[in-house]
C-alpha cells in the first residue's frame, strides 16, 4: 500500500512539469571497446530469430553476456562471466537496486523489450563513468521519441503465443511528436504456464506473469533546452522459480526521473544533462505452493533508491570529454520469517538485509584525443565515496563482535585505451584498473540460503576492497562483403569475494548443510574471448557467426564458479523484399572446468536449432509482419553451466508473432 501512495504521489509531483529529451546523442557510434546493441530502427527490436524476445534474450545476444538461470524468467546476468555484484547495471542512467537476497530480481526484469530502444555494455573499467565496477557497465535505455516539426503520431502493437508453456503476450507503444511536446508510452503484458523439457517432462514451478508499463513526457523550453519526465511501473506475479525452495508471489517496481537538457552551440561546452530520479522496489518470496517444504517460510524484501546525474559533453578541436557526477542513496531491507509445523513452537524472524543503507557519490571523466587522422587516445578516471550504515548491527556482530556498524570506502579508478585505424583493419589496446565496494549481501547479508551449494551465507562488513587490475585488446577487419573481429580481456583481481565454510554456527535453514562467510580470496583471475564474423553469402543471403570462451581460477588454481565453457553460435538470414527466414545453432561444449567446491558438477555438450520464418503485408500505409518459428527443433533434452540446481531446459516451442505499426 505505501509503495501504491508514493507512485501516486510521485506522479503528481511529476505531472506539475513536461519533459524532453533530445536524441540527436542516443544513436552513438559503435567502438570496439563501447559497444551499443538493439538499436530501435524503425520496426524491431529483436534477436536473429524472433522478432519479439524476452529483455534476457535481447541481452544474450551480446557475446559479453552470459545468464545464471533459475527458472523461466528474470535471469541473472553476467557480465564477462562476473556476477551481478561486480557489475552497474541501470536505467538510463539511473541506479537501480533489486530487492531480493536470492537475486531473483535483476534489474533487467523490471523493463520490457517494447520500452526499450537500446542497450549500452561497457566492459571493464570502460563503465565506470556510471560508477565503482569491475565487470563494467549494462544500461538499459529507454524509449525516447525526438521532436518533430509536424504534430505526428505513430505506434505499434504486438502480439503472439508461444505453445511449450502457452505464453501469451500482448505489447504495445504509441508516441506524439511536436515542435515542443512529446509524450511516448508503452504497455506490455506477458502470461506463462509451466514448460516442459525435451523429455516431454513439465517443469514444475516455471509459470509466471508480468505488466510492464512506461510514460514520458518532453517539452522544449527553447531551440537548444528542454525538460522531461520519465515513470515506469512493473509488476510480476506468481513467478515460480524451479530452481528454488520458494517462488514470488508479487514483486513491483516504480521508476521515475525528471531532468533538465541544455545544448551550446559553441565553446568547449557542448551539452549539459541533468536527472534526479527515485524508484522503488518491493519483493515477496514465499513458499505457499511447495506443500513438501517442512518448515513454511516468507522472504520479503524492499529497497528504495534516491540519485541524481549531471553529466556534461565536452568538444574542442581534437578533444572530446565527458564529465559526469552520480550520486545516490539507497535503503535496503529484507526479512526472513520461519513458521514451524508445531504452532505451538516459536515462529522465527531475522532481518537478512538489516536496513542496510548505502549512500555514494562519484565524479567520472572520459578524454579522447584525435593523434591523427586514424588513430586516438582515450584517459578515463574516476572516484568515489561509498558509506553503508546497517541499523541493526547486531546481527553482523554475532559472527563478528567487532564488525562495523558503518563504514566509509573510497573507490578510485583508472583506464587507458588506444585505437588504430587502417585501412579496412581497426586495432584497440586499453587497461584498467579499479575497486568496488562488496554488496549489501556481501557485507551485511545474515542467513542467506544459497540451494545451489545449500549453505547459508553470511556477510563481513569489514572486507576489503575488490581491486581489479586488467587488460584488453581488440581487432577488427571489415570489408563490403565480410568481416570478422575478435576481443579479448583478462582480469586479475585481488581480494576477490567467494563465500568460505565456517568453522562456527550452525544453518538456520534445515535444507542447509552449514554456514558460509563470504570471505576475500588473495586474487582471481579471469580470461574472456570472443570471435565474430559475418558474410554477404549473396545479395539477400547472410552468413554471421559468434566464437566465445572464457576461464577463471583464484589463487590456489581451483575453478571459479558459473564460467562459461567454449560457446558458439551461427545464424543465416535470407530477406527478400517482404519475406524473411532466419535459421540459427547455438550451443556449449561440455563443462570440464566446473568448481565441486562451489556446487558446481559437469555438464553435456548441447546444441540446438531454431527456425523462423516472416512475412509482411501492407495493409495502406501500415504494415502487418506475422512470423512463425520453432524454438529447439529437435526437442533436445539439455541443462547448461549456468542452470541453477541442473533445471532442464525448455524442449521444442513453437511460437508466432504478429506486428504491425501505424
Amino acid at each position: 500500500m505505501r509503495l501504491f501512495i508514493s507512485f501516486l504521489l510521485i506522479l503528481f509531483v511529476l505531472s506539475s512539469s513536461f519533459a524532453q529529451t533530445d536524441t540527436n546523442h542516443r544513436d552513438k557510434v559503435k567502438t570496439l571497446e563501447k559497444v551499443s546493441i538493439f538499436k530501435r530502427k524503425k520496426k524491431k527490436l529483436a534477436t536473429d530469430v524472433k522478432l519479439t524476445a524476452l529483455v534476457d534474450e535481447l541481452l544474450g545476444t551480446s557475446d559479453n553476456i552470459s545468464f545464471i538461470k533459475r527458472g523461466a524468467y528474470a535471469w541473472e546476468p553476467l557480465l564477462n562471466n562476473m556476477t551481478t555484484e561486480r557489475s552497474v547495471i541501470t536505467v538510463d542512467g539511473m541506479h537501480v537496486f533489486g530487492a531480493c537476497t536470492d537475486k531473483m530480481d535483476p534489474i533487467s526484469s523490471y523493463m520490457e523489450s517494447n520500452s526499450i530502444s537500446s542497450i549500452k555494455i561497457n566492459s571493464g573499467q570502460h563503465g565506470n563513468m556510471q560508477g565503482a565496477t569491475v565487470a563494467g557497465s549494462i544500461d538499459l535505455q529507454r524509449i525516447s521519441t525526438p521532436f518533430g516539426q509536424d504534430k505526428a503520431w505513430s505506434g505499434s502493437y504486438q502480439t503472439g503465443f508461444e505453445f511449450n508453456n502457452n505464453q501469451t503476450f500482448n505489447l504495445g507503444n504509441i508516441s506524439y511528436s511536436s515542435a515542443k511536446f512529446v509524450a511516448d508510452g508503452s504497455v506490455g503484458y506477458r502470461k506463462a504456464g509451466n514448460y516442459t523439457d525435451g523429455s516431454g517432462n513439465e517443469i514444475n514451478h516455471s509459470q509466471y506473469s508480468k505488466f510492464n508499463t512506461s510514460l514520458g513526457l518532453a517539452y522544449k523550453t527553447s531551440e537548444l533546452s528542454s525538460i522531461k519526465v520519465d515513470a515506469i511501473f512493473d509488476q510480476a506475479n506468481n513467478v515460480g522459480f524451479p530452481a528454488l525452495p520458494m517462488d514470488l508471489w508479487l514483486s513491483r517496481a516504480i521508476i521515475t526521473a525528471a531532468s533538465y537538457q541544455q545544448q551550446f552551440e559553441t565553446g568547449l561546452l557542448r551539452v549539459w544533462d541533468t536527472k534526479a530520479y527515485f524508484n522503488a522496489i518491493e519483493h515477496y518470496m514465499d513458499d505457499t505452493n511447495r506443500p513438501e517444504n517442512l518448515v513454511h517460510m516468507d522472504m520479503p524484501g524492499w529497497s528504495t533508491t534516491y540519485g541524481l546525474t549531471s553529466r556534461v559533453e565536452l568538444k574542442q578541436g581534437s578533444y572530446q570529454g565527458e564529465l559526469q557526477l552520480n550520486a545516490y542513496d539507497n535503503l535496503s531491507i529484507a526479512e526472513m520469517t520461519m513458521y514451524p509445523q508445531d504452532r505451538s513452537e516459536r515462529t522465527m524472524f531475522a532481518y537478512t538485509w538489516p536496513w542496510v543503507t548505502t549512500r555514494y557519490a562519484g565524479v567520472s571523466s572520459s578524454n579522447t584525443w584525435n593523434l591523427s587522422p586514424i588513430s586516438e587516445v582515450n584517459i578515463g578516471a574516476s572516484v568515489g565515496t561509498h558509506y553503508n550504515y546497517a541499523r541493526y548491527s547486531e546481527f553482523n556482530r554475532i559472527f563478528y563482535p567487532e564488525a562495523s556498524e558503518s563504514k566509509t570506502r573510497f573507490l578510485p579508478s583508472l583506464n587507458a585505451r588506444y585505437q588504430l585505424s587502417l585501412d579496412k583493419f581497426r586495432i584497440l589496446l586499453g587497461t584498467g584498473f579499479g575497486q568496488r565496494a562488496p554488496s549489501v549481501s556481501e557485507g551485511y547479508g545474515y542467513y542467506i540460503y544459497n540451494s545451489f551449494d545449500l549453505y547459508d551465507y553470511i556477510g563481513n562488513p569489514d572486507l576489503p576492497n575488490e581491486t581489479s587490475y586488467e587488460v584488453n585488446a581488440a581487432i577488427n577487419y571489415e570489408s563490403e562483403k565480410w568481416s570478422i573481429s575478435s576481443q579479448v580481456n583478462a582480469f586479475h583481481i585481488r581480494n576477490y569475494i567467494v563465500g568460505k565454510i565456517l568453522s562456527i554456527g550452525s544453518p538456520m535453514n534445515y535444507q542447509s548443510v552449514g554456514v558460509k562467510a563470504y570471505s576475500a580470496l588473495e586474487y582471481a583471475r579471469l580470461f574472456n574471448i570472443a570471435i565474430s564474423g559475418r558474410y554477404d553469402i549473396l545479395q539477400h543471403l547472410h552468413w554471421k557467426g559468434t566464437l566465445t570462451y572464457a576461464r577463471a581460477t583464484d589463487n590456489n588454481s581451483v575453478n571459479l564458479p558459473f564460467i562459461r565453457p567454449l560457446h558458439y553460435q551461427s545464424s543465416l538470414q535470407f530477406m527478400h523484399k517482404k519475406m524473411g527466414i532466419q535459421a540459427a545453432i547455438n550451443g556449449d561444449l561440455s563443462q570440464n572446468n566446473f568448481s565441486p567446491e562451489y556446487g558446481e558438477t559437469p555438464t553435456q555438450a548441447y546444441a540446438v536449432f531454431d527456425l523462423s520464418g516472416d512475412y509482411t503485408f501492407n495493409l495502406g500505409k501500415h504494415h502487418l509482419t506475422v512470423q512463425v518459428g520453432i524454438e529447439n527443433m529437435f526437442d533436445s533434452f539439455y541443462t547448461t553451466y549456468a542452470d541453477w540446481g541442473n533445471i532442464p531446459r525448455m524442449g521444442r516451442n513453437v511460437f508466432t508473432t504478429l506486428k504491425t505499426h501505424f
